[in-house]
């Protein structure tokens, strides 16, 4: 699935998808869950984790911009200027589908 439109609204970033679902993402669990290495840490070639291990919580960040990666990813700019994470479109969905299990607890 591709999104077919992209939208701040608040404190959320709402993606409708073209089978026509949509899901609503906050800024804060958005850049909770950014892949970027700084965010998850990384490893070298040994198996060694790098980095990941910091706070996972920012309260108040939210998204200032975001621009496509290929037909592939968004990447999002944060206001704690955060800006690395690549964003695919199988993991945004994902990301949704996490959003609507926190929604029900």
């Amino acid at each position: 699935m591709i999104p077919e439109d992209i939208q701040s609204i608040g404190d959320v970033v709402a993606i409708r998808w073209s089978d026509g679902r949509e899901d609503f993402l906050p800024h804060e669990f958005l850049r909770e869950n950014s892949p970027s290495a700084e965010n998850m840490g990384e490893r070298d070639i040994f198996g060694n984790q790098y980095g990941g291990d910091g706070p996972r919580i920012f309260p108040g960040v939210t998204v200032t911009s975001w621009s496509r990666v290929g037909n592939y990813a968004l990447c999002f700019v944060f206001s704690d200027g955060h800006n690395t994470g690549l964003y695919t479109w199988e993991y945004l969905r994902r990301l949704g589908e996490l959003a609507r299990e926190k929604e029900t607890l």
